[in-house]
């Protein structure tokens, strides 16, 4: 050792026992010239044991951490094996170890005298046997406050060699671990717009109006109009576009998201809006103008007729040169309409745009008159019912729904209570106030009911005229069934009319009861007392009778014929109904009574078509005096006016259709006829 340089440093090595956990620890310092050739001896023939695989990764993972390079160590001048340093503080626990750090001088020679170095690689370390590994106290090191010296180094006369315990890393090193970045998922722009989009027509959803957002119960989104008009096209079998489930109109949600990227249409809807609005409000100013101008028309008319009348007055005071001829003859005039007069068109109203109207009748308490028609909502509603047509402005008012079948019969009574009576062909007949314009009894007489009537003696019996010929008699206060049934006295044959004949105290007709039109005849049911009725047969036609009507205050009736073989024209004929007196026996002897009867008094005759069963009118004459009797006429379309006690024909209303029923009235003073066809109400005042 006192042969040896001041620079250099004894080399110590640490030599543990077999038992690498708990081991003897032996520290040798050693020199050059201390080797012994007892430890030359062993040197090839045992090989340094080979470190755990641990221990070899951190000596791989961190090079050049001291900034000292790695020297290749050999045996002698032949030794090509390479052997790695290890760390600092460890040391080989074999005896070969020690013979390695003997000829490390020899080998530092070689490796001088060469002039070159060769590196350690990977590869050359892979190549070398596997060998027991060491534990973990061989990896970490010396324990704590150990004062064994770091790895020694030797000085040759080639150089500074370092030397330490140097040990061949296994065969197999594991790669250290690499973490590797998990790419973020980044969605294009056709995926993001995917979730913004109806899958059925593509298009943006909105915050509001018809595309909305909206969902089924399987949770997919639409757009409201769209998966609506979707599933209203395939009906009954309904099924999700996406996911095919099935579905129905009723399981459409709107949805309220709270975040979602949709086209805000709010103005885009509340223009839309407004333009709705201009559009009503325009359609109503349009409809405004037009009556204006209707009613300038109107009003341009009777100044019109205003200005003849004061150039007629002008005229005349002019031909009769003074003013007392002038109020005179001005007094003439105005009393002639009132000994003749006629019929001038006063409204006309569309009762029915689709037809189908049929009868027509005037409630006096409430000043209107009411024509049957069909539903104008048939789809919807259907059935039959019929139309206030109010008398002080001429207009139609409102529909009340009644019957499921066509209209065929109206009456009211003569307690101004604004009942109406209406029988249909759907087996029904009802009572309905006009008040409340709801159905409040209803009798279901088996058969279609062609004609009903009130009587006028007691309000509380009603009649119905049947399919089979029959009449039946309804009592108001028992609403279960009727009360008596009146049969026919010949064939059983449809009756189209009905009318009601009261009684008075004297005239050459005071009984009272019954009178009923079939198509085969006419029969009186006189009223007896109660719900007792004794039946006459009137001598009319044996066929061809399709309408009775009665005068109640004249006593009489006029019967309308169609044509036939003998009489090729229709014909009304105005017959007065008379009683001969008689005795009839009855259980308690003979009681007075008598054959009820009819005499024909004038014949009217008008056009040779009648396809329909059309309701005339008899009624005394606005102007006083003498009855009028009006009939439609197929043949020319229009009303025909006579003058009852001379037979001639007064006036001729044209229409537009064949009129089916027609009924006089008075509102305020003023006499207007009425005349309704399938679709218009034609009115016309008395002047």
């Amino acid at each position: 050792m006192e042969a040896m340089d001041m620079d250099e440093e004894p080399v110590v090595v640490a030599v543990r026992g077999p038992d690498l956990g708990g081991g003897p620890r032996f520290h040798f310092p050693l020199s050059d010239s201390e080797s012994s050739p007892e430890l030359e001896t062993g040197l090839d023939e045992e090989e340094p044991p080979p470190i755990m695989s641990t221990w070899a990764f951190n000596q791989r993972s961190a090079p050049g951490q001291r900034g000292e390079p790695r020297p290749r160590a050999a045996r002698g001048p032949a030794a090509t094996q390479p052997r790695r340093r290890t760390r600092r503080g460890l040391a080989p626990p074999s005896r070969a170890f020690l013979d390695f750090l003997l000829r490390a001088p020899a080998a530092s020679e070689a490796l001088q005298g060469s002039g070159s170095s060769t590196d350690i690689s990977g590869s050359d370390t892979e190549e070398q046997a596997p060998g027991p590994s060491l534990g973990a106290s061989a990896a970490l090191g010396p324990p704590a406050g150990s004062t064994e010296p770091s790895a020694p180094t030797n000085e040759t006369a080639g150089g500074r060699v370092q030397l330490g315990p140097v040990v061949p890393p296994p065969a197999t090193v594991t790669p250290p671990c690499v973490p590797v970045a998990t790419p973020s998922f980044q969605p294009s722009q056709s995926e993001e717009g995917e979730g913004d989009t109806c899958p059925i027509c593509f298009e943006l959803w909105a915050t509001a109006g018809e595309h909305r957002l909206a969902t089924l119960r399987c949770g997919h989104l639409f757009g409201h109009a769209c998966i609506k008009r979707w599933l209203k096209g395939q009906g009954q079998a309904g099924k999700c576009p996406q996911c095919n489930k099935k579905a129905k109109r009723s399981d459409i949600v709107l949805l309220y998201a709270r975040k979602l990227r949709a086209v805000d249409n709010s103005e885009q809807e509340a223009m839309k809006k407004c333009l709705a609005e201009e559009q009503t409000l325009r359609r109503k100013a349009e409809l405004e103008s037009a009556q204006c101008r209707m009613q300038l028309q109107v009003v341009t008319e009777e100044c019109g007729k205003l200005r003849k009348q004061v150039q007629d007055i002008r005229t005349l005071m002019s031909q009769a040169g003074g003013a007392s001829w002038s109020t005179g003859g001005l007094s003439q005039r105005t009393e002639a309409p009132r000994g003749g007069g006629h019929y001038t068109f006063s409204k006309g109203v569309l009762v029915s745009q689709a037809g189908g109207c049929r009868v027509l009748a005037f409630c006096g308490p409430l000043g209107c008159l009411l024509a049957s028609q069909p539903s104008p909502q048939a789809t919807l509603v259907p059935g039959y019912g019929v139309k206030k047509i109010s008398t002080v402005n001429m207009k139609a008012s409102q529909y009340i729904h009644i019957h499921s079948k066509q209209i065929r019969g109206l009456a009211f009574n003569r307690r101004d209570d604004s009942l109406m009576l209406s029988a249909s062909l759907d087996n029904t007949l009802k009572i309905t106030s006009l008040l409340t314009n709801t159905v409040v009894q209803t009798y279901n007489a088996g058969k279609p009911v062609w004609s009903c009537c009130w009587s006028l003696d007691n309000s509380n019996y009603v009649y119905a005229g049947l399919l089979n010929g029959s009449v039946l008699v309804y009592d108001t206060r028992d609403t279960s069934t009727h009360v008596q049934e009146l049969l026919p006295l010949g064939a059983r044959s449809p009756v189209p009319s009905l009318s009601y004949i009261p009684r008075v105290g004297s005239g050459p007709f005071p009984c009272g009861g019954l009178l009923a039109g079939s198509l085969e005849g006419g029969y009186f049911w006189e009223q007896l007392e109660g719900t007792s009725y004794r039946p006459h047969q009137l001598p009319l036609e044996a066929a061809g009778c399709i309408d009775i009507q009665v005068e109640t205050a004249t006593r009489h009736c006029l019967v309308t014929y169609r044509p036939g073989r003998s009489n090729p024209s229709l014909r009304c004929v105005l017959m007065e109904l008379t009683r001969v007196p008689q005795l009839v026996p009855s259980l308690q002897g003979s009681l007075p009574g008598g054959a009820c009867s009819c005499s024909p008094v004038q014949t009217f005759n008008a056009g040779s078509s009648c396809k329909l069963l059309t309701r005339n009118a008899v009624f005394p004459s606005p102007a006083g005096g003498a009855m009028l009797v009006c009939a439609g006429d197929e043949a020319s379309n229009s009303t025909m006016v006579w003058d009852a006690g001379s037979g001639a024909l007064i006036q001729k209303l044209p229409a537009d259709l064949p009129v089916l029923d027609i009924c006089p009235l008075e509102v305020n003073g003023d006499h207007y006829l009425a005349s309704l066809t399938e679709k218009m109400l034609k009115v016309y005042k008395w002047e």
